[in-house]
């Protein structure tokens, strides 16, 4: 990968990119609050298990679906490809947060000016895009190869998931790390499951993550959207 690419793939993952991330916990503030998670011994593996069971069994593979619909171009079988992720959201919140998200990444990869009219129209036919959709249209146009799109991507979200325990627990920053490091370990591991998907095999079977993020929705004193 050059380092044009390289630099852009950081971009996609980063915190500071402005789509939201930051505000949404996808679920672990609830587990927080009934008592499910209490510390890093906790969380560590609950972020290691959603990345497991959830990222690399349904989202990871259904991002090489798309990603591969970019390439060809196949915008069709992208619109396809994004209304069946839609559909695998287990809850209201979880769907509101990748619209949102998709959203607000289609509208900065429009208002920096760096793609072309011609790829933003195959992009703009997709109705209320997902994040995932919009973030493999970007590292395909950007000449980011496949197995760094998803190691970015399942970066970022562990990232946001520890940055969102810091916040709501009492879990410090050399803890923080600790758990990004055991995720970095197993990183190849699961892009590597991810891209070896085949459409028989998807699950996002993680009932603990659906009943948290469901009773998100009615929790009082939230800091997070989701």
């Amino acid at each position: 990968m050059h380092a044009h690419a390289l630099t852009r793939l950081l971009r996609l993952s980063s915190p500071a990119l402005p789509v939201g991330a930051y505000s949404y916990s996808q679920g672990l503030e609830a587990a927080i609050a009934l008592g499910w998670l209490r510390g890093e011994a906790d969380t560590g593996p609950w972020v290691q298990d959603v990345l497991t069971f959830n990222l690399a069994r349904l989202e990871g593979p259904m991002l090489c679906r798309l990603y591969r619909a970019w390439e060809r171009p196949d915008t069709d079988s992208a619109i396809e490809w994004n209304a069946r992720f839609l559909a695998a959201r287990e809850t209201a919140e979880l769907y509101a947060e990748t619209c949102q998200m998709g959203g607000s990444l289609r509208g900065l990869l429009r208002a920096t000016g760096e793609l072309d009219e011609g790829a933003l129209a195959s992009l703009e036919r997709v109705p209320s895009p997902a994040f995932p959709t919009v973030f493999a249209f970007a590292a395909v146009s950007w000449a980011i190869p496949l197995a760094a799109t998803l190691t970015g991507y399942f970066f970022s979200w562990a990232e946001n998931q520890v940055g969102a325990a810091m916040k709501t627990m009492q879990l410090g920053h050399i803890g923080a790390q600790r758990i990004l490091a055991d995720v970095s370990a197993a990183l190849p591991a699961l892009v590597a499951s991810a891209q070896a998907c085949d459409d028989c095999s998807f699950s996002n079977f993680t009932p603990a993550l659906a009943i948290a993020s469901a009773r998100h929705e009615t929790q009082d004193g939230r800091l997070f959207r989701s």
